[in-house]
């Protein structure tokens, strides 16, 4: 395969393509955001991890007047639109943060990591002081956000003063472009201090975008498209595009030729079918789209030999928390929608663009909208459907293997602290006083709490069972070979000299749970499975139990 550098974690356009760096060109967007009129505000919204912040990046080293970027734009398909180029290549004064990293456990914190990154991104503009024609008392504020000891008024106008310096300097209205502006305020939400930081970024919002003069237009990204009122009060031409816009829907993501150049490329054309299965399946606008961060993490592991096949990219990440707080959130709907969505099904729902974060979790409807608009959902595609929907509402889906893994670890560990929790004596006084009509009684209890997948296969109920005894004492053993074959489940007590074995199997109806049940205990038998306990245990129980869907049926040997 061919020995590329591909840019895993780096949004930095300049840096990758000075660095030699693998580049897919998307700088189309530019011309897409700059052909014809200009809104005033642009909010472009999409998961995260699909190239946002590398898209911005690269508009702002196409503007910026500070830069001569002909070289960093040759031979890209930008640099073919002369006329574009001629008219704004380097041509405009820049403003460009990202409030990506502006988290913290407090207020306190997540301000002061604000005035952080605001003072080391005014250290690029340190140059405006020398200008005379720009107020002292302008720059005893600059000075003061650059030292960290700006007022919290002062802060929240920051970048109004910066574009009115830079248009003094320049004689030129200037552009800004705010990446990830919604991280604060979803931090903020989940550390409890929502309405403090919303405070602090309304205000930033409204200054840099309500009634500036010095501001040409603006671009702004994140994740969710926050409720105008809630935020972007009063601002007018506001123009939004997201993942149900069809205007910018390829540029930001892998398309399929996008993936098969780069697979080219790599000479891995081997792997396009995994990475397939793995990575694409999100549907932006009328176009289908591969999660670019996935993609090009994957080839950068087989090229280094780290991996040789796909794996989740995004497992540890804290954004999955948001799975998490949806199933602890569950009701009976949910959880059946949730079942039908691991089973590899669909389900149809409203989806709200406008939300605020201090009510995601306000209603079933809005949490399904953030799943989707958060990139663990995607819409069916309009020819897969077999049904009309109704108006205003979308078929969702679990977009590929990679979100459907992150689903089904997701259940399983809250499935593991949720029976820790739940009173599993009854359980297990069933267990080891050989009550099978308890048993089954408790068990089917406590099947009926979970949210199954896999179409209600063995695995599932071998992962159910080994769950059930887990973190109780017990030592639990699952698919170890005993005897001449190996057992589902093992549940010991050492303490008391006992063990029971559980051998599952699934039954294909209802009336068939007594058969199947039979089968378990004749397998438990014939394979003597009990022998390796006899020596060391005073009690050995051995238990058949039969599934079908959330019933069970218990039976001992």
């Amino acid at each position: 395969m061919a020995d590329l550098q591909f840019p895993v974690g780096i949004s930095n356009f300049s840096e990758i393509r000075t660095k030699g760096y693998y580049y897919i060109d998307k700088t189309h967007l530019i011309a897409e955001i700059l052909d014809g009129g200009i809104p005033k505000v642009n909010l472009i919204t999409r998961p995260r991890r699909f190239g946002k912040s590398l898209g911005m990046s690269t508009l702002a080293n196409f503007l910026d007047i500070r830069k001569d970027s002909k070289q960093m734009f040759e031979g890209l398909a930008i640099s073919k639109n002369t006329k574009l180029c001629k008219k704004w290549m380097n041509q405009c004064p820049v403003v460009f943060f990202s409030f990506k990293d502006t988290d913290g456990l407090t207020f306190e914190s997540a301000y002061g990591m604000l005035c952080m990154k605001l003072a080391f991104a005014f250290q690029d503009y340190q140059f405006l002081l020398d200008d005379d024609a720009i107020s002292d008392d302008d720059k005893g504020i600059f000075k003061r956000i650059l030292g960290r000891t700006a007022s919290m008024d002062e802060t929240k106008s920051c970048f109004l003063l910066l574009t009115r310096m830079l248009e003094i300097h320049f004689k030129k209205s200037a552009v800004v472009i705010l990446d990830e502006y919604d991280v604060p305020i979803a931090k903020a939400s989940s550390n409890g201090y929502y309405s403090q930081m919303l405070d602090v970024m309304r205000a930033i919002m409204s200054t840099t975008l309500k009634d500036n003069t010095s501001l040409d237009f603006a671009v702004v990204t994140g994740c969710l498209k926050i409720a105008k009122e809630s935020i972007f009060t009063g601002t007018n031409n506001f123009v939004s595009d997201t993942i149900l816009s069809p205007r910018l829907s390829e540029s930001f993501g892998f398309t399929q030729a996008d993936v098969d150049q780069m697979l080219n490329d790599a000479g891995l054309e081997s792997q396009s079918a995994e990475i397939k299965a793995w990575y694409d399946g999100y549907h932006f606008g009328d176009v289908d789209i591969y999660c670019p961060w996935d993609v090009i993490s994957y080839l950068r592991d087989f090229q280094y030999g780290v991996t040789q096949k796909p794996k989740s990219y995004w497992k540890n990440t804290s954004d999955n928390a948001i799975i998490r707080s949806f199933i602890d959130y569950a009701g009976d709907n949910i959880t059946t929608k949730l079942e039908t969505l691991m089973a590899g099904g669909s389900i149809v729902q409203h989806i709200e663009e406008n939300l605020t974060y201090d009510y995601l979790h306000s209603s079933e409807e809005n949490l399904w909208s953030v799943l989707y608009l958060t990139g663990y959902l995607t819409k069916v595609r309009d020819n897969d459907l077999t049904d009309s929907l109704p108006d205003g509402c979308s078929a969702l889906m679990i977009p590929n293997a990679e979100i459907r893994e992150i689903f089904e670890t997701t259940v399983s560990k809250w499935f593991d602290d949720s029976a820790k929790a739940w009173n599993r004596s009854p359980l297990f006084d069933a267990v080891w006083s050989g009550n099978n009509e308890a048993l089954t009684k408790e068990m089917t209890k406590l099947l009926r709490m979970t949210i199954s997948y896999h179409d209600y296969r063995e695995d599932f109920y071998h992962a159910f069972l080994a769950g059930i005894f887990t973190g109780a004492g017990y030592v639990v053993e699952s698919n170890k070979e005993h005897g001449e074959g190996r057992s589902d489940v093992i549940v010991k007590d050492i303490r008391n000299g006992r063990v029971a074995i559980f051998e599952a199997k699934y039954a294909k109806t209802l009336d068939a749970l007594p058969d199947a049940c039979d089968t378990a205990i004749q397998q438990i038998n014939d394979r003597m499975y009990a022998a390796d306990f006899r020596d060391d245990y005073d009690d050995i129980l051995c238990y058949g139990i039969a599934f079908f869907k959330k019933r069970c049926m218990v039976r001992k040997k």
